[in-house]
């Protein structure tokens, strides 16, 4: 008996994930099929990027056309689903339709909306809802944030209207066309692979360099602006990261078995405390809905967090800004990505078992499926110890320390930028 309710209940379960992914394939469809594009485009007419509504009538009129008929067809395929597995249920026969009842709530709403029943909009419309955007674009399931990408970002991704698997899995999770993406230690192995790959995908990409190394011609090639900057004067570029969408995080210094007080500086001040100052500039420049939903920073913190690098300072450094940014995520007004990066071939190390342009592409593919901790490595243990550290360290600070700023728009942050002027012998010391 009780594996009988196990599967019912199972079943069940599965019937709402299957509406749920009848409803993001129509959605994928009416994008590129004229016929429901028709329809759908009523509902990309509604909305202002405040998502405030342009006219009552059209608003109305989009739900008949677009939500009303997205919803039969998940009632259709719902039942559909229920009656194909009736042969499996010996116990509560109904639950293989609960994606039924799941659905009703949806073109229960779509019909109140279109008869512009008052308070339907603000009581079943939550995604679409207008005001000031309280967290970033959530990882799994659709938030206002993530759903306004799809209006105003890009309406070839972003499809999902519950959960954002299907996005994961077609790679549509995020879209990087348009986007100006600024890459740090461009000039090294990855730094290039991944202005290609960012290019690839249709970003803008930025070189940032602050070495004396003489640029590749590719940057030339392919039209790339090139900035210069240098460590601990970040501050020096902070009007040019206001034009900037995602910032890449990814120069680094290698002293390997050197354990000196100046490679004790060295190593952390490029690899942890320059990364840091350049995050805190970069999350100053979100000031609106628009920065929220559409700005991140990517962070190259390798697996160095987890495994024996053989060069005792690069872990130590590069565990520091790992920790940092898990600290950050906590009260981050954007998306804060980790890039856990195995051993590949680039003058940090030469004896890399993968290639930079095989990284730099695996990079830019999990991104685009919003992966938020970027796992490309040659070692099993590092997809199973790194979340479990990740996740540990997470809920520890979230328990053992307190919020310093809020996921509102401005912050002053007068204390920051009164760090980052000073001095930058006060961070070696």
């Amino acid at each position: 008996m009780a594996a009988a309710w196990t599967v019912a209940f199972g079943l069940s379960l599965l019937s709402i994930l299957w509406v749920e992914l009848v409803r993001d394939s129509y959605h994928t469809l009416a994008h590129y099929w004229t016929p429901l594009y028709r329809l759908h485009v009523w509902h990309h007419k509604v909305f202002r990027p405040d998502l405030t509504v342009v006219d009552p009538t059209i608003y109305s009129r989009a739900h008949w056309y677009n939500d009303v008929p997205e919803a039969s067809v998940m009632l259709l395929c719902g039942g559909l689903f229920g009656w194909l597995v009736q042969t499996w249920v010996t116990v509560g026969a109904w639950l293989p339709f609960l994606g039924c009842f799941y659905t009703l709530i949806f073109l229960g709403g779509a019909i109140a909306r279109g008869l512009a029943v008052p308070g339907a909009d603000a009581l079943t419309d939550l995604t679409h809802l207008p005001g000031p955007f309280t967290a970033p674009p959530s990882a799994w399931l659709v938030n206002r944030t993530y759903h306004w990408r799809h209006h105003f970002d890009s309406q070839t991704a972003y499809f999902c209207g519950t959960f954002s698997f299907l996005d994961k899995l077609m790679g549509t999770a995020l879209s990087l066309k348009g986007k100006t993406v600024a890459v740090t230690g461009a000039a090294g192995g990855l730094g290039q692979a991944l202005i290609v790959e960012l290019q690839r995908a249709g970003a803008t990409p930025v070189a940032l360099t602050s070495g004396s190394r003489a640029l590749p011609a590719l940057f030339e090639d392919l039209g790339v602006r090139v900035l210069h900057w240098q460590v601990g004067q970040e501050a020096a570029i902070a009007e040019d990261l206001r034009r900037i969408d995602i910032l890449l995080l990814n120069h680094g210094v290698n002293v390997l078995g050197d354990r000196s007080a100046t490679a004790i500086e060295q190593s952390y001040e490029v690899n942890a405390f320059s990364q840091w100052r350049l995050l805190e500039l970069f999350l100053e420049t979100v000031t609106d809905n628009r920065a929220i939903a559409r700005k991140e920073v990517w962070v190259n913190t390798s697996e160095a967090e987890v495994n024996p690098a053989f060069s005792p300072l690069y872990e130590l450094s590069k565990r520091a800004i790992g920790h940092l940014v898990t600290l950050r995520r906590l009260d981050s007004p954007i998306v804060l990505r980790k890039l856990i990066l195995g051993p590949f071939r680039s003058d940090l190390n030469p004896y890399g078992v993968m290639s930079a342009r095989w990284v730099a592409r695996q990079v830019v593919a999990l991104a685009k499926r919003d992966i938020r901790n970027i796992i490309v490595t040659i070692n099993p243990l590092t997809y199973l110890l790194f979340p479990i550290k990740e996740v540990s360290a997470s809920w520890y600070y979230r328990l053992f320390s307190r919020s310093g700023r809020s996921l509102t728009f401005t912050d002053s942050s007068a204390k920051v930028h009164e760090v980052i002027n000073q001095p930058r012998e006060k961070f070696l010391r």
